[in-house]
């Protein structure tokens, strides 16, 4: 151990007289005019009708896209219903199908060799038109609308 000769100044832990605390003095100010009640009241109406119309402009929004959401489901339900119909149609005229019905339903039968007929003409290929027999007035009506035609163009 080492021997040294410093001493510790002692008074400062040694009682001493506290020192008076400055009083402290409170003055009250009058409270400024923060607003009168009809202000306060107005104040608070003004923003009770602002945060109502902003949640009734929630609720009519939600309220639409509900809507919009039901009418697209429609909408799905529609095209998926336009799809099986079509395909339906598809398949009611299909060849297939149109055979088998005029073969069940109708009777009809494909057409073999037999029943074929062939027709010859005699006369080559000339073909002769009876001539009409038309009275008068049905002479009359045919020129009148031939004359009717010729001015028309």
């Amino acid at each position: 151990m080492s021997k040294n000769n410093l001493a510790y100044d002692l008074t400062k832990y040694e009682d001493v007289a506290p020192e008076k605390a400055p009083k402290i003095r409170i003055r009250r100010q009058p409270a400024e005019n923060v607003g009168s009640a009809p202000k306060l009241i107005v104040m608070t109406l003004s923003a009770g009708l602002l945060l109502g119309t902003l949640i009734y402009g929630k609720v009519e929004n939600t309220a639409i896209h509900s809507e919009i959401a039901a009418q697209s489901q429609y909408v799905e339900m529609l095209a998926s219903e336009n799809v099986r119909m079509q395909s339906e149609l598809e398949e009611k005229t299909a060849l297939k199908s149109i055979e088998s019905y005029a073969e069940e339903i109708l009777g009809m039968q494909k057409l073999d060799k037999s029943q074929i007929e062939y027709v010859s003409i005699s006369n080559g290929n000339i073909v002769d038109i009876p001539e009409n027999n038309e009275n008068v007035f049905v002479k009359i009506k045919n020129a009148f609308e031939d004359f009717v035609e010729y001015i028309r163009g």
